[in-house]
């Protein structure tokens, strides 16, 4: 389920990060979504969602942190 734009990201990821994360994000699931089709290539039985997800938010985290309040912001 690949996202067509930022606006279709779930809520809570529409709240959390800012746009530019959000951008990001999105890419790197759309990404993950087509690199990963085939279950060989995922490691520990992970869902093609799952492993999507996990590759986003490690995008996400190379570019922007969590702050102590809450936000995240950019590295």
């Amino acid at each position: 389920m690949p996202y067509k734009s930022t606006e279709d990201l779930p809520v809570n990821i529409q709240h959390v990060l800012p746009e530019h994360a959000q951008d990001i994000f999105k890419e790197a699931f759309n990404n993950a979504w087509d690199n990963y089709k085939d279950p060989k290539k995922r490691r520990g039985g992970a869902s093609h969602e799952e492993i999507a997800y996990r590759v986003a938010w490690s995008a996400v985290k190379h570019e922007y942190h969590k702050s102590d309040s809450g936000k995240w912001t950019k590295n």
